[in-house]
């Protein structure tokens, strides 16, 4: 998703304790909306346009429930944003903070806690008890009362901070880590002596009067965080991804590589897949403080803007989108086409540092759009189903699309879920930024609406019901051992 660029760098000490203010908020009373089974919408037949905030799925998705963003977090600014798994709870980003949701019962999910912490747009993962957030707009400083101020003045403050939520009523405020160009998402990768998290920091639009990202910007910050000390978080290394420049792009049409907008990390098999607004790379993380590309792949004639990946379960696929238009444009249409604003699907041929990204085909959802509707490829996940490649994605008001990608050359749509426009005479930007599976249910941050809950019922997909993880962080990936 867009966001304002600002930035500084320098990792900000917290001997002044008065910067770190959290506003925890008491949770209000729930108000999710349980939706009957009676209630759920036909499949729709004929690309019929739903009216404004009418509902339409096919007969194998439906939502069962909804819970509205509260205050202080319901205001039409207040975007919500990507979400990470712990146990019963789930943890979705907002740009003013935070949310804290018991969905331990998915079709009445409550929030637990809310902490305003205004920043754009506070990318969320967790860990233990430790919650990570990315901070990608230029601040006062480092604490939840900041404000906002240019990143042309040199003690603007953005990167990462750290929370304790060990009690889950009440997170805590506890560090704070400036990055350079700030913060628009982070990776966070276990370190292999369990002692220790690396979170991978993508920014990216420096500009010359930013005395804190400068051009070229070519690289991303890791954060190293000890798990028994997590105030003693820094960054140990800011590895040069592009030492030769990346793709220069095309003014109004196409992305510059000037950082990357998101990784997604395999730890498991020592890998990551960067999506790096120009180029999209493959690296070996094996040294967690100095990941290596091996694979460098530009598409020229559809992407836009390299947006994010995701890693088939056996590392053997990942799929990139292009988020065409920066999630804030009417791009599901006719004139855009099949091709832009897409996923693509790449093989991984090869071995060791011979690996190479093969490309096979392109995915996007097969209705179209109203032009007041934001909608381009965004954040979604695997479903965890034996033998098959099937993923859940966001795509804003676009809605979610389930679909399956084992035959890498022919993607095909198997499930969706979406909403009518939020207004039928003007663009609102909204829909869903994120959506993930998660033990048995898939779980929206909807821009707008708040939490949203839907139940996937499909022989294709029902021995995804038997997998349960303790923790999700989507930008993680964990390999399903029995797959």
């Amino acid at each position: 998703m867009i966001s304002i660029r600002t930035s500084r760098t320098r990792i900000v000490s917290l001997a002044a304790a008065g910067l770190l203010v959290a506003g925890v908020v008491a949770a209000p009373p729930s108000s999710a909306q349980e939706i009957p089974r009676a209630q759920a919408a036909p499949a729709t037949v004929d690309n019929v346009v739903p009216g404004v905030d009418e509902i339409s799925s096919s007969p194998n998705l439906r939502q069962v429930a909804n819970l509205p963003k509260q205050a202080p977090f319901d205001t039409s600014a207040a975007f919500g944003t990507d979400i990470a798994f712990q146990g019963r709870y789930a943890f979705v980003g907002n740009y003013d903070g935070f949310v804290v949701y018991d969905v331990s019962r998915p079709s009445a999910p409550t929030v637990v806690s809310q902490v305003l912490c205004p920043g754009s747009q506070n990318d969320v993962s967790v860990h233990g008890d430790l919650l990570f957030l990315s901070t990608d707009s230029s601040r006062s400083d480092d604490s939840c009362s900041s404000v906002a101020q240019p990143a042309s003045e040199a003690e603007s403050w953005e990167g990462i901070k750290i929370f304790d939520i060990g009690d889950k009523r009440n997170p805590r405020y506890v560090k704070s880590v400036e990055t350079a160009c700030g913060s628009h998402t982070h990776t966070l990768v276990p370190g292999k002596d369990r002692r220790t998290v690396y979170l991978y920091v993508s920014s990216y639009s420096p500009r010359v009067e930013f005395p804190d990202c400068q051009p070229p910007h070519d690289s991303i910050s890791i954060v190293k965080v000890p798990l028994r000390s997590p105030t003693d978080a820094a960054v140990v290394a800011t590895p040069n991804l592009f030492p030769d420049g990346g793709y220069p792009g095309i003014p109004g049409e196409k992305s510059a590589t000037t950082g990357c907008h998101d990784i997604t990390a395999y730890p498991a098999k020592d890998i990551a897949a960067g999506a790096c607004m120009g180029d999209g790379i493959l690296l070996d993380i094996a040294d967690r403080e100095a990941p290596r590309v091996i694979e460098r792949v530009r598409d020229t004639e559809n992407f836009a803007f390299w947006h994010s990946a995701t890693f088939n379960n056996s590392g053997t696929k990942v799929v990139f989108t292009d988020e065409l238009g920066g999630g804030g444009a009417a791009t599901c249409n006719e004139v855009t086409g099949p091709n832009r604003g897409a996923d693509a699907i790449y093989d991984i041929t090869g071995r060791g540092d011979n690996r190479r990204l093969a490309f096979r085909s392109y995915y996007k959802i097969p209705r179209a759009n109203a032009d007041t509707e934001n909608c381009v490829a965004h954040n979604g996940s695997l479903v965890p189903v034996p033998g098959r490649d099937i993923m859940v994605q966001a795509w804003y008001q676009g809605g979610i699309s389930v679909w399956d990608f084992t035959d890498s050359r022919h993607p095909k749509e198997i499930a969706f879920w979406e909403r009518g426009p939020l207004d039928a005479g003007q663009l609102r930007t909204g829909g869903s930024w994120s959506a993930y599976w998660y033990n048995g249910h898939i779980f929206s941050s909807d821009i707008q609406k708040g939490l949203d809950v839907l139940e996937l019922r499909d022989p294709r997909t029902w021995p995804a019901q038997l997998f349960r993880v303790p923790e999700l962080n989507v930008q993680t990936q964990t390999g399903y051992l029995s797959w």
